[in-house]
């Protein structure tokens, strides 16, 4: 079964003094590129966190965010507030009249160097228990839509591949009348020239010139690789490089046939299948 890289988890934690929300977003790529943004006091859980979603994602433009808004009236910052009456006091010297407002050197005060404080918050396990819960959570959930939005494109892939095979069938059923009349072409053209020629000369020259345009190694192996496709489509691994990998070699044998083809109705029939194949390419780059 294959899975799309485009995907969306989300799972929200209600704590006592705080609101966590877990978030995960996934776009195609190449190979996983993974984006983690944790608060500072969360960041000793970050490698573990990459750990489990590299392993679980495996490919894909990966977003992961873990957004904290506190809900208690409570603050880690507070006023140092032996640092700002030092300040204060310094600015009364400065200014060195007892008329200053004492409203404005607190003003400046507060911007001063370590006139706030903020304590460290230490990473609680038992609540690091809870929120990583809720990130496996989103991962199941990211992982359900990956399914979800990969059961349209398989739909899809089958039905290209069906269309290719039933243009395979219209180049099978028609590469006897093609040969016939590349002979009759050839004859002609003979024919047009009024030279004698030798019969067994021209014989071995028209055989010689057919073999070129066989085709029946392509349709054999496009055939192969047409089933070769379903059967990796049907696995239960989802492998989208191995896909695309098949993709190519189908479109190698598309093209050779429309090389040989010299036929203008096959031609017809190989520009269907490379325009069911284009279409199989701009999906294959978001399966996993």
């Amino acid at each position: 079964m294959i899975q799309s890289m485009t995907g969306y988890g989300k799972s929200v934690l209600q704590l006592p003094t705080k609101k966590v929300t877990v978030e995960i977003k996934s776009l195609n790529s190449k190979n996983l590129d993974l984006n983690v943004r944790v608060p500072s006091y969360y960041r000793e859980k970050e490698l573990e966190v990459r750990k489990e979603l590299a392993s679980q994602l495996v490919r894909g433009k990966v977003d992961f965010s873990i957004f904290v808004e506190m809900t208690a009236d409570e603050t880690s910052t507070t006023v140092n507030r032996g640092v700002v009456s030092e300040y204060i006091q310094q600015l009364k010297n400065v200014v060195q009249t007892g008329s200053s407002d004492d409203v404005e050197l607190l003003k400046m005060a507060v911007r001063m160097p370590d006139a706030l404080k903020t304590e460290r918050e230490e990473l609680d396990e038992n609540e690091w228990k809870e929120i990583n819960a809720h990130v496996l959570k989103a991962l199941e959930d990211i992982i359900q839509y990956r399914i979800d939005e990969a059961e349209s494109l398989e739909a899809d892939f089958i039905l290209r591949i069906e269309n290719i095979q039933k243009h395979l069938d219209e180049v099978r059923s028609m590469d006897e009348d093609r040969i016939e009349q590349v002979k009759i072409r050839l004859q002609k053209a003979i024919s047009d020239l009024k030279v004698e020629v030798d019969a067994n000369r021209f014989e071995q020259e028209l055989i010689y010139y057919l073999e070129k345009l066989d085709i029946n190694e392509e349709k054999v192996r496009l055939a192969n690789h047409l089933d070769y496709f379903l059967t990796q489509l049907a696995t239960p691994d989802s492998n989208g490089k191995k896909l695309g990998f098949i993709v190519q070699e189908i479109g190698r044998e598309i093209n050779t046939i429309g090389s040989k083809a010299n036929y203008a109705p096959m031609q017809k029939s190989v520009i269907q299948m490379k325009n069911e194949l284009e279409k199989i390419k701009e999906q294959i780059l978001n399966v996993l």
